[in-house]
């Protein structure tokens, strides 16, 4: 079985692509698990409902995973609202260099 912090460096090499930070340094993984038949479930939110790479952006996540962690059979996203999305989610750096560019 892969571990939390390996997962969620997978899940990191994918971008927001409106912002350009990964998704991890965002706040938007919520949690990541791997049971032992090699299956990942990814539990993340999006910054807005009507993200318009919605379905992409749950892909690219499921791809991630596959791609950088070659054991998984399985990979999958559970897509959440509660809680809600906001900037105190994201990591120091982005909350500084998005605070900069308003």
């Amino acid at each position: 079985m892969y571990s939390k912090e390996e997962i969620f460096k997978a899940v990191s090499t994918v971008n927001d692509p409106e912002v350009g930070f990964n998704l991890v340094e965002m706040g938007l993984i919520y949690d990541v698990f791997c049971d032992k038949n090699m299956k990942v479930t990814v539990t993340m939110t999006l910054s807005t409902k009507a993200c318009p790479l919605h379905q992409m952006i749950i892909q690219w996540v499921e791809e991630a995973v596959l791609r950088e962690l070659p054991k998984v059979q399985i990979a999958s996203v559970d897509l959440v609202w509660e809680p809600a999305w906001n900037i105190s989610m994201a990591s120091d750096e982005v909350k500084a260099k998005l605070a900069g560019s308003l």
